[in-house]
């Protein structure tokens, strides 16, 4: 088997490449001198222009990140599957957020999240969130991805860390800081078409050399092809999943500026209602497109050291010369579209919830805008810091660590903005709690899960880490609950008049599309199950 990439480059590799970024390039300038009026929206909400293939192909952009590249080809090549529930389930989510959360997102007429709550419980909330949003963006969106994707390149080509997250960084960072949210839908389109033609080539030159679908069938165990896996599998039985998915996934889904900015930049309600029904559609591909190239892997390639290394092996070994660019390529397009959405939401929740509403309300457009730019160099500065941080610490599996770690946040964040919509007698001192004492309390948990008495060396302590997210939410929300009812001096919120004139209908075109979308996704998991 073949190492890396970088011994059989070619001329024609090298040109594709070097197309890729000036095509990118050329992309980043056209929208940022296209972007005359209203500049500081353009900046951060792309002037509300974004339309539902915009939407649907910059969320699934800021999704689909090498660490996912990575964990679908590795699950796939391991268990099967299995994995793809992680994805096809989310459409449960995407249509809260559609149908629930985007209608009073676009009323509230926010930039953010965090202001969208501090309209609903005052100021205090607002900054408490604004600090939670910036911390998890720069750790879990910023460093953990950039390190994920030098990691990736880095065993690909062999080229040192520094060189990978430098480079890479610099050009998801420069369409953040010349165009904005408008520059990086634009771009996230052209690269997510450019992901599906690129991953679904793999899997046919892999399904290829198997021999077929009807061999890949009959080559691996039967379990390989069940969505729901039985409550006594350790890796993932169906109850822990059905429980404990849904609490991050609304987390995720519904209450992250990074992938709710581009609904948020929407044309409409309808628009923005659309495009997040199309990444549900989006989602669908992640079977045949990464978790497919894994279970292929296993047949062709048994016995990998570190199933980390399917994706790594198969695009190594399968690609021809003259188009190991092309791979290359994929790599850029998933790290900018991750990274450069992440920048743009970090830069508009300093900027418009801290600086703005804090240090200086009575700054100019000018300003702002210059703040905003000022503040993408800095965590792009930062992420590449922390990268090259974590890849130092030798003995470590620190990204795994962390993304633990960073899934015990999920459950403040999914019962603060569910009783919040769902509740109407919900109190700001139960919103403040949960997302000061609560957090607190469970990461505590997660890191007693990880470190203090770790899950592989106590098993029988600890329930699945899934079921575990579930069992913290199920505990935070009744808090919240209890809180709410016994304040003395209750602060909940009301909706105002304006925000109910600004309330748009769900039109027959949405009604339809989420229609098919459920029938079709009842279908595959019945289908599979």
């Amino acid at each position: 088997m073949a190492s890396n990439i970088l011994e059989k480059l070619t001329m024609l590799d090298y040109l594709i490449v070097v197309l890729y970024v000036l095509v990118l390039v050329f992309i980043g300038f056209k929208s940022a001198l296209t972007a005359k009026k209203n500049r500081e929206e353009t900046l951060f909400l792309a002037n509300k222009s974004l339309t539902w293939p915009s939407i649907g192909f910059n969320m699934w952009g800021t999704n689909v990140g090498p660490s996912m590249l990575l964990a679908f080809a590795s699950i796939g090549y391991t268990t099967g599957i299995v994995a793809v529930n992680f994805d096809w389930y989310a459409f449960v989510f995407l249509f809260l957020l559609a149908v629930v959360f985007a209608p009073k997102y676009l009323a509230a007429k926010v930039s953010t999240l965090p202001e969208f709550m501090g309209k609903r419980y005052g100021d205090s909330t607002q900054n408490i969130l604004a600090w939670y949003s910036l911390i998890k963006m720069l750790i879990s969106w910023l460093s953990l991805g950039l390190f994920a994707g030098g990691f990736l390149v880095r065993q690909i080509l062999g080229i040192p860390m520094w060189q990978s997250v430098i480079v890479l960084v610099t050009l998801a960072g420069f369409f953040t800081f010349a165009g904005g949210l408008k520059a990086i839908a634009k771009v996230n389109v052209f690269q997510m078409i450019l992901l599906i033609a690129v991953s679904f080539l793999l899997m046919i030159l892999g399904l290829n050399k198997v021999g077929g679908i009807t061999k890949l069938y009959e080559s691996v165990p039967a379990n390989y092809w069940n969505l729901i896996q039985p409550a006594d599998n350790p890796d993932y039985p169906w109850y822990a999943i059905l429980l404990g998915y849904p609490v991050a996934a609304i987390a995720f889904f519904c209450t992250d500026q990074a992938m709710v900015q581009s609904v948020l930049g929407a044309k409409n309600l309808e628009q923005g209602q659309l495009g997040v029904n199309f990444i549900g559609w989006l989602k669908i591909l992640s079977l045949p497109l990464f978790i497919l190239t894994g279970v292929i892997c296993y047949v062709l390639f048994p016995g990998l050291k570190d199933p980390n290394e399917a994706y790594m092996t198969m695009v190594t070994n399968l690609f021809p010369a003259g188009l190991n660019g092309l791979v290359i390529v994929v790599l850029i397009a998933v790290l900018v579209g991750t990274i450069g959405s992440s920048l743009n939401s970090l830069s508009t929740v300093f900027t418009m919830d801290l600086y703005v509403k804090r240090i200086n309300p009575n700054a100019s457009t000018q300003k702002i805008i210059q703040v905003g730019r000022y503040t993408v160099v800095a965590g792009a500065a930062f992420a590449v810091l922390v990268a090259l941080a974590i890849d130092s610490i030798k003995g470590l599996n620190l990204f795994d660590v962390f993304q633990s770690v960073l899934g015990f946040i999920a459950p403040s964040l999914s019962v603060v903005f569910l009783l919040s919509v769902f509740w109407k007698r919900t109190t700001r001192l139960a919103v403040n709690l949960i997302l000061s004492a609560g957090s607190i309390f469970s990461l505590g948990v997660g890191i007693c899960y990880l470190w203090v008495f770790p899950s592989k060396e106590y098993p029988g302590l600890w329930p699945h880490y899934l079921l575990l997210s579930f069992l913290i939410f199920a505990f935070l929300i009744i808090v919240a609950i209890v809180v709410s009812l016994l304040d003395r001096n209750p602060v909940s919120y009301q909706m105002t008049a304006e925000e109910k004139s600004h309330t748009e209908p769900t039109s027959n075109k949405v009604k339809i599309a989420w229609g098919a979308l459920w029938i079709v996704m009842i279908g595959l998991y019945l289908y599979f199950s």
